[in-house]
């Protein structure tokens, strides 16, 4: 499956979502969602965004495409042994808000911004972390 994701720094913090659903349920990441079949990249980040924050944004550039693969705990239904549950190719841009206040909408319980110096406190993942400090290089550069 395709997930696209969008990372919104809107006076030097990024916005977080914490995830209402499966994969990472409860956890604080990137807003973002799965690819809908003939929508393009973009359309797809504007959308899901759009749908978790209620933030309109712009689709400024690529941070980094990745796969994320999360195994079954539990035994399949066919054969016995215990496979993926979920493979994604996750495709993050960097955006930037064009209208709106951020509000937790769709499958999101709560919404945050978190400056560079304050996103371990929100114990994300080692990609996600990743992938926002990227975030906040290029906007460095794009705004210096």
């Amino acid at each position: 499956m395709v997930g696209v994701g969008g990372v919104i720094i809107d006076h030097g913090r990024a916005l977080l979502i914490r995830r209402g659903s499966e994969p990472l349920l409860g956890e604080w990441s990137i807003p973002g969602g799965t690819l809908e079949l003939g929508e393009t990249l973009e359309a797809g980040v504007a959308r899901e965004l759009l749908e978790e924050t209620g933030l309109t944004v712009r689709v400024i550039e690529l941070i980094e495409v990745f796969d994320r693969i999360y195994n079954d705990s539990a035994a399949g239904a066919n054969d016995g042994k215990k496979g993926p549950r979920f493979h994604y190719v996750i495709v993050d841009y960097l955006c930037e808000r064009v209208a709106g206040e951020a509000q937790a909408g769709s499958d999101v319980t709560d919404v945050a911004f978190a400056s560079e110096e304050e996103l371990a406190k929100y114990k994300l993942t080692e990609t996600a972390t990743r992938i926002l400090k990227k975030a906040f290089a290029m906007e460095r550069k794009r705004r210096p």
